[in-house]
């Protein structure tokens, strides 16, 4: 099953489409992980990570959520600009995944920071090629370094939390080698433009509530 996607003005129509109903959606919890061991550290006043994690639009509403981040684009990545529109990635034959590129400001926020916030809640990683409802592989699990030291404190993380046995099931993200290009503008800002799209409900409102239930202090 995928998402329904459709321009803001056509939202409101969605009402008898419901995956589940508001009150069906589930518990807010967080999964709890330690800090990365290893952290990016230096560098200047904005850099730039690039995650995958399923919906882009939970993964962008989380991180918008986040201190000392600046802004969040949704988008794809991993595969060619020509193939980087919903039409052709919804296909799976594009190499995209929805991602989401995040600037800020690494002296209020760390790159392993937010890697720990994308392990903990906004997303599952061990869920091989889906996300809750959405299946296929752009809806990976995948992190594209922007350097040489995101590529390590990544790599050296999933190792750590690989050990920690956190999760009942392996961890399948991947570090991957893509650029990122933006989604359409009806895309962008979804979770706020539309609060009561069913996906968004169902899906992404108990995700943004368990980030700021299990980080308080990281909560804009």
């Amino acid at each position: 099953m995928r998402k329904i996607v459709l321009p803001a003005l056509a939202v409101a129509t969605l009402g008898a489409v419901l995956l589940l109903p508001a009150a069906a959606a589930p518990a807010e919890r967080a999964v709890a992980i330690p800090a990365p061991a290893q952290d990016v550290t230096g560098g200047k006043e904005q850099q730039v990570a690039v995650l995958a994690g399923g919906c882009f639009w939970g993964m962008e509403a989380v991180f918008q959520s986040v201190k000392g981040v600046h802004s969040v684009t949704s988008g794809y990545a991993g595969g060619t600009r020509s193939t980087a529109n919903y039409s052709k990635v919804s296909t799976e034959r594009t190499a995209h995944a929805e991602a989401i590129r995040v600037v800020y400001d690494p002296r209020k926020v760390s790159y392993g920071t937010l890697l720990r916030i994308y392990f903990s809640v906004a997303h599952d990683p061990t869920q091989l090629n889906r996300q809750g409802p959405d299946t296929g592989p752009s809806y990976r699990s995948a992190i594209f370094p922007q350097d040489d030291a995101q590529r390590r404190v990544a790599t050296a993380y999933i190792a750590q939390l690989g050990g920690t046995k956190a999760w009942p099931r392996p961890i399948v993200t991947r570090v991957e080698t893509g650029n990122f290009y933006p989604a359409e503008a009806y895309h962008q800002d979804f979770f706020w433009r539309n609060p009561t799209h069913p996906y968004i409900v169902r899906w992404d409102k108990p995700k943004v509530a368990a980030f700021r239930n299990a980080f308080p202090t990281l909560a804009n």
